[in-house]
């Protein structure tokens, strides 16, 4: 019976460990990794405000709410700032390909290396 005992608070302070850490850890995230993905949401947010900006400008001008003149000059200072956007996540995105690819390619020549130095020395 006292083993039971011992066993069962173990347990409970394992348990009550993995609770803790669960419920603490979203606290302590890496500033790095919240600056990443708050500059993606920021323009992903920025993006979206910008196109429905020019849905309304597009329902604007069909309600002849607003001139021809003003309906171009607005929809191509909005669809210049969307485009600048969209090539920021471009290079985001290749950026972090890049990286990743850049090492895979490091990984493979160091197994190469490995596996040369090895045939290498077998030859001796």
């Amino acid at each position: 019976m006292h083993d039971i005992s011992i066993i069962s608070m173990i347990f409970t302070a394992a348990f009550a460990l993995v609770c803790l850490f669960l419920i603490l850890s979203p606290l302590f995230k890496w500033d790095s990794y919240l600056q990443g993905n708050s500059k993606s949401q920021d323009l992903a947010t920025t993006k979206e405000a910008l196109l429905s900006t020019l849905n309304e400008i597009e329902f604007e001008y069909k309600m002849d709410k607003i001139s021809h003149a003003d309906y171009n000059v607005l929809k191509k200072q909005y669809e210049k700032e969307v485009s600048i956007i969209m090539k920021e996540e471009e290079q985001m995105v290749e950026t972090g390909v890049d990286q990743d690819l850049l090492a895979e390619v490091e990984k493979e020549i160091e197994a190469q290396m490995k596996s040369y130095n090895v045939k290498k020395g077998e030859g001796k």
